[in-house]
């Protein structure tokens, strides 16, 4: 085992060679960076990701949507390599594939490599992350392609009914803002706002580097300090804390000649650590995860008033949401969503049977198990936890945190989510406002 980097401490972790399923290790670089490795012996491919702590939710509203900007610019070139395509034939050339996304509180990049290539995707996330250009030129070009991303979105009534929900969900405050920004946000966004912005999150404490694949920890650890020598020291800065309870519009209605009516309601519930998590997870796939889910069943096998109906729950830091979403016929809107609303009080007025929670649990414990299957996945999951919340949970912990929750853990949570009236985003022919909020409060 080659020696310990210079700048580099390890952090007491399990050892690769315990052979868990999640089995990782952690080294923490002098200047903060956090450096998190998954081995997969058997695997054929290596993923490199790059989690920042910084998205929407940090940014003043004036340039709303500067994480998002960011995320697009440091895929326009550094001084190594100062185009596009050399940035993405770096790693396609080496038979991999990049990308990037950006959330309310982090931004991500990340590239898939063959395992023996691994090390081009370090090279060429330091790279991007320490050297980009930001080159004028690219930045107003930048801007038209981030705006027309924010036109597909409303373009989209699906995706702008998410949009909407976020707003009456949560209101005007930054979790409730959209993630690109607005077209006039972007228009004030300038590149000494993206240098700023770098300068201000883009630092050692408040990012982590997640590898998993056929990787070596040590060996990732000494090319990690080697390339990543230039990433400034410094923690994250705080975040202003979610308010909670809906705001006073909480119904919106966008009216649109379309085929379809996109029809979207939520609760507010807990955040990422909340206690109550893992019977809300129960919840959600019992209301609307594949098709055994009740609303599967009641509104679309049963009833046909819709073909795509679903539940998800999303989760920040200290706030989430539970949302259901249908797209229906104008003819069918209302029925929908008297039916979706009476699936919701059942869920407060009936404990689930044992029969029905078994199979919901065996189904959530599944899905959480598939979705874990390739060294992409793991390193995802290893970087956005240690990132938000300081520490990995084990599968295995997890596991057995959805196997304990119980018909009166589901029906006690329900209770404290539907006791009052959800926030309601529709796109497309419609009924009024006040049809649908009476709805929604019988």
């Amino acid at each position: 085992m080659p020696d310990r980097p210079p700048g580099s401490r390890p952090v007491a972790a399990p050892a690769a060679a315990s052979r868990a399923p999640d089995a990782h290790e952690l080294t923490v670089l002098d200047g903060g960076l956090r450096i998190i490795t998954a081995s997969a012996a058997q695997a054929q491919s290596a993923s490199v990701s790059f989690f920042v702590g910084v998205g929407s939710r940090a940014e003043r509203v004036e340039v709303g949507g500067v994480s998002h900007y960011l995320e697009h610019m440091l895929f326009k070139g550094t001084a190594r390599r100062p185009t596009a395509p050399e940035i993405s034939e770096a790693v396609e050339g080496a038979g991999g594939g990049l990308n990037a996304f950006t959330t309310r509180e982090l931004t991500c990049y990340w590239n898939r490599l063959p395992f023996e290539r691994w090390q081009t995707g370090i090279e060429v996330l330091a790279d991007m992350i320490q050297h980009s250009l930001l080159a004028p030129e690219e930045v107003e070009r930048e801007r038209t392609v981030v705006q027309q991303e924010i036109r597909r979105t409303h373009d989209n009534p699906a995706a702008w009914a998410g949009e909407l929900l976020q707003r009456v969900t949560f209101g005007d405050q930054p979790v409730g803002r959209p993630v690109a920004g607005t077209l006039e946000s972007v228009s004030a966004i300038d590149r000494p706002e993206l240098s700023h912005h770098i300068r201000s999150h883009y630092t050692g404490g408040n990012a982590v580097l997640a590898v998993a694949g056929r990787v070596e920890h040590e060996a990732v650890v000494e090319e990690a300090a080697r390339h990543f020598s230039e990433l400034a020291p410094g923690a994250g800065l705080p975040l202003e804390a979610a308010t909670r309870g809906l705001p006073a519009e909480r119904v919106l209605v966008e009216e649109r000649e379309t085929e379809q009516t996109n029809v979207a309601l939520a609760v507010q519930c807990g955040g990422r650590r909340d206690p109550d998590r893992y019977a809300l997870e129960i919840l959600v796939t019992l209301l609307g995860r594949g098709m055994s889910s009740r609303l599967f069943k009641e509104v679309r096998e049963r009833r046909g008033l819709a073909y795509s109906v679903a539940a998800r729950v999303g989760r920040l830091r200290d706030i989430g949401a539970l949302a259901v979403t249908a797209g229906v016929t104008r003819e069918q809107q209302e029925e929908a969503l008297e039916v979706i609303m009476a699936e919701l009080g059942r869920l407060v007025s009936e404990p689930v049977g044992e029969e029905e929670l078994r199979r919901t649990i065996d189904y959530a414990v599944g899905g959480f198990r598939l979705s874990l299957e390739t060294p992409m996945s793991v390193g995802q999951r290893l970087g956005d936890q240690l990132l938000q919340d300081g520490e990995i949970e084990r599968v295995e912990e997890s596991v057995a945190s959805l196997e304990a929750v119980t018909a009166a853990d589901v029906q006690r949570v329900a209770r404290d989510l539907f006791e009052g009236p959800p926030a309601l985003a529709v796109v497309g022919p419609s009924a009024s406002a006040d049809r649908l909020d009476a709805i929604l409060s019988p």
